[in-house]
């Protein structure tokens, strides 16, 4: 399948997912302000909200181990009932994902909170979309960089399935977007369509191929039109985002 018809293709998915598998309104939310500064990573967590996930590592320059926060917003009324396909309470909390440098007085200081790239979920068709959850789907790397795996899959109304990683590191107040690697599978059809995007070098690879192949395809390596760099806030939605390749 041309890349550029996989990349219709998803998004003809996400948008049929979002208005056919729900007859209800998704409520409204309001994601709070989070302190700039706080005694411990527990602080930084808001009424309302419940700490998921908490991964530990190395985010900037100095020695002290950092954290990255997965938050889940914990109201039951956006727990909704549903008469269609799917569980018939369907929870749509949203998440938001927030990072802490840890400070030399023991304190710690908030560099990032985002409530875009990890969709909320809004069809009870789809599979949750950190997979099999925070503790796996977001890390810090031994690197510096870190990572979140977004995961797409319908039970009903599509028969696309993909796995979207993205890797991102701390530059000067950016969470600057470093990596995006993409697989994007058909499961009637058996196309898979792969790409590898590396935002620092400005390169990236693209590979065609289908279940039943014996062998992997070839990679086809190209340039990015542009390698300005990017913040998640540029990226928003995880699953609507589309690096931009020749």
């Amino acid at each position: 399948m041309p890349r550029h018809l996989s990349r219709l293709l998803l998004g003809s998915t996400i948008c049929l997912l979002s208005t056919l598998a729900h007859g209800f309104e998704l409520p409204e939310v309001t994601y709070p302000a989070l302190p700039e500064h706080a005694a411990t990573p527990e602080a930084f967590v808001p009424p309302g909200w419940r700490l998921e996930h908490i991964a530990r590592g190395l985010l900037d320059a100095d020695t002290h181990e950092d954290a990255l926060l997965v938050l889940r917003m914990d109201d039951p009324d956006n727990i909704v009932d549903n008469d269609g396909f799917g569980p018939d309470r369907f929870d749509t909390n949203p998440r938001m994902l927030v990072a802490l440098l840890a400070q030399a007085d023991g304190g710690w200081r908030q560099v990032m909170q985002n409530h875009r790239l990890v969709p909320r979920p809004e069809s009870p068709v789809m599979d949750d979309f950190l997979g099999d959850g925070a503790e796996t789907a977001v890390e810090i790397r031994p690197n510096g960089t870190w990572s979140v795996a977004l995961h797409s899959w319908a039970s009903a109304g599509s028969w696309s399935t993909s796995q979207v990683v993205y890797t991102f590191r701390y530059e000067g107040g950016c969470m600057r977007l470093v990596g995006h690697d993409a697989m994007h599978l058909h499961r009637s059809s058996g196309e898979i369509n792969t790409s590898s995007v590396n935002y620092l070098t400005g390169r990236a690879w693209t590979r065609a191929e289908s279940i039943g192949d014996e062998a992997d395809g070839e990679k086809q390596w190209v340039r990015l039109a542009s390698n300005a760099p990017l913040c998640i806030e540029d990226v928003g939605d995880g699953l609507g985002f589309m690096p931009e390749l020749p």
